[in-house]
């Protein structure tokens, strides 16, 4: 399926009879990003899946609603990110018998996955990162792998690009700290 932009999605949504290749180019376009983002929060495959069609329904759901006030992508970012988080709230609800904090579980899932395909210095980084607060977690990952201008994190994260570069920093001093002493 050749990719299309937000404007034609929009529009083959927005008349009944061509709603559903919307959501085939919706799918097409952004699967793979959302994917990726959704991983890099919750580190489980078969979670992440989970999360990306969650996101889906709901984008699905919303796009009706939707006002473009932000482009699509972002909007879709904000309900993946919120997605992964209400995932991850609900295994620490879940797991209130474990003395790990549910950073630890993910670090311990990391180095089980079978589809992590990370060298040793990838898997040390992606520990590194899961000792993060997971708002830090969110902005270093985002910034870092996704190269996400500030202004878009802002937007997307709903917090001031001041803020969001006082995270990044910290998180960097952290991350280096860790990798360091480990």
């Amino acid at each position: 399926m050749a990719q299309i932009d937000d404007k034609t999605i929009l529009d083959l949504f927005r008349d009944e009879k061509t709603r559903n290749t919307a959501l085939g180019h919706l799918i097409s376009k952004y699967q793979q990003r959302l994917y990726w983002h959704i991983r890099k929060i919750v580190i489980d495959h078969d979670d992440s899946d989970d999360v990306l069609q969650n996101t889906f329904i709901k984008v699905w759901k919303g796009l009706e609603n939707f006002k473009e006030e932000s482009q699509l992508y972002t909007w879709m970012y904000r309900i993946a990110t919120n997605e992964a988080l209400t995932l991850l709230k609900q295994k620490q609800r879940k797991n209130t018998t474990s003395i790990h904090p549910i950073e630890y579980q993910l670090s311990k899932s990391l180095e089980s996955d079978v589809y992590f395909e990370g060298d040793e210095i990838q898997l040390k980084l992606q520990q590194a990162i899961l000792t993060l607060p997971e708002k830090q977690r969110i902005v270093f990952n985002m910034r870092y792998y996704d190269e996400t201008p500030y202004e878009e994190m802002s937007q997307i994260l709903e917090t001031s690009v001041g803020a969001l570069k006082a995270s990044y920093h910290i998180a960097a001093k952290k991350i280096e700290e860790f990798l360091v002493s480990h």
